[in-house]
């Protein structure tokens, strides 16, 4: 059953692909023989502002039913704040979360990871501290407890343990700590 919701969602894939391959944000519906109407999503390169618009877009044209609705994500991060708007929007609309073999997930883009009812992590994730730039300024400090705050609320939205966060915080921005298989599991991302 697994491998032809799968299927399903590389054949969508390709669809999304073949219609605008420079998008970040894509949106297609599309019908599979076992499992009937699908609507397929793909989040990948930057997440930045807009993302969530063009989200929103995607899921609102195309209305109806659909026996499964699937996010696949293959990207590098970017914005916390948008990630974390669009992991909501995911998780309302009722998305299960996919990282295919031959993509990562990383940065930011764990956020969205979350958000998947169901998660099925195939390839890399990846987790850093986000960039506050200018961090040594009273003014960057207080932004950056202000998104912490808005980070724990997602994470306990999303019932994964805040050990994640922890985990994000204590990796230097400029360096990636690929999870492991445990880790995954443990997080609540698989």
């Amino acid at each position: 059953m697994r491998r032809r919701v799968f299927q399903a969602v590389i054949s969508c894939a390709v669809l999304l692909c073949a219609n605008n391959a420079l998008a970040k944000v894509e949106v297609q519906a599309g019908p599979d023989k076992t499992l009937g109407p699908i609507l397929v999503a793909k989040v990948s390169e930057d997440i930045v502002p807009g993302d969530y618009e063009a989200l929103l877009k995607g899921i609102k044209a195309n209305p109806g039913k659909f026996n499964r609705k699937v996010v696949m994500l293959d990207s590098i991060g970017g914005s916390v704040s948008e990630a974390i708007r669009m992991g909501r929007l995911l998780r309302e609309t009722g998305f299960d979360t996919w990282v295919p073999s031959d993509a990562v997930c990383q940065g930011s883009c764990v956020y969205l990871l979350a958000a998947g009812h169901a998660k099925t992590v195939r390839g890399h994730v990846a987790i850093h501290r986000p960039y506050y730039p200018g961090s040594d300024s009273v003014h960057s400090a207080s932004k950056a407890n202000a998104s912490r705050a808005s980070q724990v609320a997602y994470f306990k939205e999303m019932q994964v343990p805040l050990a994640l966060l922890e985990a994000i915080n204590s990796t230097e921005p400029r360096r990636m700590r690929v999870l492991t298989a445990s880790e995954l599991a443990r997080f609540h991302l698989k």
